[in-house]
């Protein structure tokens, strides 16, 4: 047997499955947290950063955190290695998922959600408190002190603008149906799956279009104190106007939505 079967016999295994699926959960936990975070900025109130790692730094400030933390952690290795595996042998349930665009889009994936598990795991052992905001803004500062840095900074935030459009395109087309094992779903939840999902993907996009934003802004204006990250993007957007704190209140809602749409993926989502 090669290494190529034996590894394409694991990632189709009981096991791994149960570890995707646990990687679905914390994914939804994680966003559940900045939701509710987004939700008490858009009331007036100071929150903990409303991103990852703040998300993961409040877990741990609470009775039992450490555990829920560490199984939170596993969850995010278990989802990136989920995703390294569709980018090796094909997305499941995407009728192209054996096509380049699809397989590059699961790889980019593994490897965000890898960085968010070593996030974790590094939390878990150092229970540093230095915010992922202050890192963005550190490492797009380096970047823009180099000759062609500021285009890089701007091709980032552009990138990351498509991605979020991108996402609001999924989620009003709804395009996440196809992964759902359909026979599996009792029939009552599937409109409030889909409801969610589209809810939910169409206000993630919302937000990684305003951290593009806000990165193209600290490369146009060559200030990287204006690159914002998720918990950036969102305070400033409050800050702007009254206008502005029903946009994130709304958005925050969506965060939720997203989160307890991660959860139906947990049960139903194909793997």
């Amino acid at each position: 047997m090669t290494a190529g079967t034996t590894a394409r016999k694991v990632a189709r295994s009981d096991g791994f499955k149960g570890l995707a699926k646990l990687g679905f959960a914390a994914r939804g936990t994680i966003y559940l947290l900045i939701g509710w975070f987004a939700v008490l900025l858009a009331l007036g109130k100071q929150p903990p950063e409303t991103d990852q790692r703040g998300a993961l730094q409040e877990v741990v400030r609470h009775n039992g955190g450490f555990l829920l933390l560490w199984v939170i952690a596993i969850g995010l290795t278990g989802y990136a290695l989920f995703r390294f595996s569709e980018a090796a042998f094909g997305v499941v349930g995407d009728t192209k998922g054996h096509e380049k665009g699809p397989r590059l889009k699961s790889l980019f994936r593994g490897c965000l959600y890898a960085f968010f598990a070593v996030n974790a795991f590094n939390l878990l052992a150092t229970a540093r408190t230095k915010s992922q905001a202050g890192q963005q803004q550190q490492l797009t500062t380096r970047v823009m002190q180099h000759s062609l840095g500021r285009w890089l900074v701007g091709i980032v935030g552009a990138v990351v603008i498509v991605v979020g459009l991108a996402l609001v395109y999924e989620g009003l087309k709804r395009k996440f149906k196809k992964y759902f094992a359909l026979a599996d779903m009792p029939t009552g939840s599937r409109r409030i799956v889909w409801f969610l999902g589209t809810f939910g993907t169409t206000a993630r996009g919302v937000v990684f279009a305003l951290t593009g934003f806000f990165l193209v802004r600290a490369a146009w204006d060559y200030d990287p104190s204006k690159a914002r990250g998720l918990d950036g993007a969102l305070r400033r957007t409050v800050a702007d106007s009254d206008l502005g704190r029903t946009l994130v209140g709304v958005v925050a809602v969506g965060l939720i939505a997203f989160g307890l749409y991660c959860y139906a993926e947990a049960a139903w989502r194909r793997t």
